[in-house]
C-alpha cells in the first residue's frame, strides 16, 4: 500500500470504497511524478536560456512536448499550458 501525507485515517469497510482509496493513492503518486518531471523540464529549459547554451533549441522542444503531454493528460489546464509555452517562447526570442 502507498503511504501518502493525505493518508486516510481509518480505511472504509466497503470493498469498493477500499479499492477507490487504493486507486486514488496510486493515481496521486503517478500524477505527482509526472508533475515533477514537467517542472524539471521547464527548469532545464529556463536554465539553458539563461546560460545561452548551445542545446537551447533541444531543451525548448522537450519542454514544449512535456507541457503539451501534461495538458493532453489533463495534468494541467490547457490555458496554463499555453501560458507556460508562451513565457518560454518569449524568453527564447529575447535571448536571440
Amino acid at each position: 500500500m502507498v503511504i501518502n501525507s493525505q493518508e486516510v485515517k481509518s480505511l472504509p469497510n466497503i470493498k469498493s470504497a477500499i479499492k477507490r482509496v487504493k486507486v486514488s493513492q496510486k493515481k496521486t503518486l503517478i500524477n505527482s511524478m509526472k508533475k515533477s518531471a514537467l517542472k524539471t523540464s521547464i527548469k532545464k529549459c529556463k536554465e539553458a536560456i539563461q546560460s545561452k547554451d548551445a542545446n537551447v533549441k533541444v531543451s525548448f522542444s522537450e519542454a514544449i512536448k512535456a507541457i503539451d503531454k501534461a495538458a493532453a493528460g489533463k495534468l494541467i489546464h490547457k490555458n496554463t499550458a499555453a501560458r507556460r509555452k508562451s513565457k518560454l517562447a518569449k524568453a527564447l526570442n529575447e535571448m536571440a
